[in-house]
């Protein structure tokens, strides 16, 4: 089984790509990338998932949007739940600008049927798709008590924080079920000390598909028995792990 992480750019700009394929036990990363254009994206999922082989895919981008205007009801409860750690969701709906291309993602996905799965019978192969959240997830992964802020900032003070998700990644994520094998750690993007800030965001988009394709591998493994999901399959949802 194979799970893929996608940081996707929602309205230009390079995604973060991760695919993740269970091994026994163990999670084993086969690769992290950053991907241009959607069509790209979609061929590199074609490439690492064929058509009849089981995969889930897990997207930071509202693939399901229903509501004109306002906020939907994960966003919500994004910031119900996790408002205390700085963790809300953004508003979506469709008269914003990047509905069209986050959507249209989804039902690309949807058309290599890649099924959304709000609720889903653990570790049933399948083809899915679900949305996922970064921030929410590492609060509960990690057992943080407010969010790591390296997507805003000054590019030394963004450092500090990407350097303690990576840190965090890589002294957790082999301690959890299922467990993340790390190995060789050059395959978790280093950060240098002379970087810019196009470099930063680099390896912010890998690091995010990164947690993106462990909580898709969490949601199958665990279902929910482990995870909580906000929304629905109208309003659109949002899956988030729990320890």
């Amino acid at each position: 089984m194979k799970f893929i992480g996608v940081d996707f750019g929602w309205t230009s700009g390079a995604s973060g790509l991760c695919c993740l394929i269970l091994q026994g036990d163990q999670l084993k990363i086969e690769t992290i990338t950053t991907v241009l254009e959607m069509d790209a994206i979609l061929d590199r999922i074609d490439e690492w998932i064929s058509p009849d082989a089981p995969g889930l895919i897990a997207v930071d981008a509202p693939t399901i949007i229903n509501n004109q205007t306002g906020m939907r009801l994960p966003d919500k409860l994004t910031h119900k739940h996790f408002g205390r750690y700085h963790a809300g969701c953004y508003p979506a709906n469709l008269n914003l600008g990047f509905s069209d291309r986050t959507v249209g993602f989804g039902n690309s996905l949807t058309a290599r049927n890649f099924h959304h799965a709000p609720t889903i019978q653990s570790q049933e192969l399948g083809r899915y798709q679900i949305e996922v959240f970064p921030h929410p997830a590492t609060i509960n992964l990690f057992g943080l008590n407010k969010i790591l802020k390296y997507k805003k900032g000054r590019i030394a003070e963004r450092k500090i924080e990407l350097n303690k998700l990576r840190n965090y990644i890589i002294d957790i994520l082999p301690k959890l079920e299922p467990a993340l094998q790390i190995d060789p750690l050059d395959e978790i993007p280093v950060i240098p000390h002379q970087i810019t800030g196009k470099e930063l965001k680099a390896i912010e988009d890998k690091l995010d598909s990164l947690i993106c394709a462990y909580v898709a591998a969490h949601w199958w493994y665990w279902g929910e028995a482990k995870n909580m999901v906000l929304g629905n399959i109208d309003s659109g949802y949002i899956v988030i792990p729990q320890k």
